[in-house]
């Protein structure tokens, strides 16, 4: 355990006074996210450790340099987990990495986002002063929110120095289905069953195949396999967490790849492209080299956003075209946090 935020303000006021720009580095698990980064780095990576940590509460508190391997190992000798399911990305993901992209796993739809489970922070922002927001109890988040509009925000309003979260107990239960089904029928299975009260908590689509992830009470999981239809996946958990850590065959094309975040029953598009669809259909991955501006098109039509995840040009935009609207409230939450603009710049749009 290391507390530097000492230095990390010392830092950040020297930056601010100067005018200089600074990059925020922590395991640098996640450097191809984003546009193409520049500014001195500020590295958190030292600044690590739990700061507490409650089982019977089902609450964790931590610096933001602490790597998620070390919070899933803590969380593990009490049976619990964080159910928003993170990348770990070979052990080098760290906890302020993960709340500021906005990484969640398969089961996002069912059992939430690291968002939704985010109770408070600890923030430096761009005058070097540290603050904090909502608390280390449920009953604290209340009112407007910064705590949780840092997630997604690319780090540009600040440095985050501590998380608060909920955690929560592992399943009793886990098994996995796959099933041999097209793209558009799979999206329409996947809707149905997610309406029904079974212990669905992830199901994912690809090379022609659906996968179900269920999980809960023994006696939950065992009846609703007797209901479905399916084969019951040998060693299921391992294609979860290849899913999550994008280690299927699949991601290991170098062509672009594009997130979809769009309607969970949108209809499927380009049906001879190369897709795979995950979250019961809210998020749709594409591989290949496509025009930002149809793409952006197609995804508004299926009620929703699209992305450069990762490769091709990250000096252009590479998140979806904001309305003016949108724009202007995110400059003026930069100007509020960050008036002297020297966290990440460009790093989320080349106007922020």
């Amino acid at each position: 355990m290391k507390d530097i935020s000492a230095e990390l303000i010392e830092h950040i006021k020297q930056a601010s006074s100067e005018g200089s720009k600074l990059q925020i580095v922590g395991g640098g698990s996640k450097e191809f996210m984003g546009r193409t980064p520049n500014g001195v780095p500020l590295n958190i990576a030292e600044h690590r450790g739990i700061v507490s940590y409650e089982p019977i509460e089902l609450v964790l508190t931590a610096r933001a340099g602490t790597p998620l391997t070390q919070i899933n190992d803590a969380l593990s000798e009490h049976n619990q987990r964080l159910a928003f399911e993170p990348p770990l990305f070979d052990g080098q993901a760290t906890l302020g990495g993960t709340l500021a992209c906005h990484l969640s796993g398969p089961g996002r739809p069912w059992n939430g986002s690291i968002r939704d489970h985010v109770l408070g922070i600890r923030l430096i922002n761009g005058r070097g002063e540290a603050l904090r927001f909502g608390g280390q109890v449920m009953k604290n988040v209340a009112g407007y929110d910064v705590s949780r509009m840092q997630a997604g925000a690319m780090g540009t309003l600040g440095v985050i120095s501590e998380v608060s979260l909920k955690v929560m107990p592992k399943p009793a239960a886990s098994l996995t289905l796959k099933r041999e089904i097209d793209a558009a029928q799979a999206i329409k299975e996947m809707n149905r069953l997610a309406g029904l009260p079974n212990p669905l908590t992830a199901a994912c689509w690809f090379d022609n195949h659906l996968y179900l992830r269920l999980e809960g009470a023994r006696s939950a999981v065992e009846s609703t396999v007797k209901q479905w239809q399916g084969v019951v996946l040998e060693e299921g958990n391992n294609l979860w967490t290849q899913l999550r850590e994008q280690q299927l065959g699949y991601f290991a094309d170098r062509a672009p790849l594009w997130r979809f975040s769009v309607n969970s029953n949108a209809e499927h598009v380009l049906s001879d492209k190369e897709w795979l669809l995950d979250w019961g259909g809210s998020q749709r991955w594409l591989r290949g080299d496509f025009d930002t501006e149809s793409l952006e098109a197609l995804a508004k039509s299926m009620g929703g956003q699209v992305s450069l995840y990762r490769g091709g040009n990250r000096l252009q935009e590479v998140f979806h075209t904001q309305p003016e609207v949108l724009r202007g409230l995110h400059q003026r939450l930069k100007q509020t946090f960050d008036p002297m603009g020297i966290f990440n710049p460009g790093r989320l749009y080349s106007w922020m």
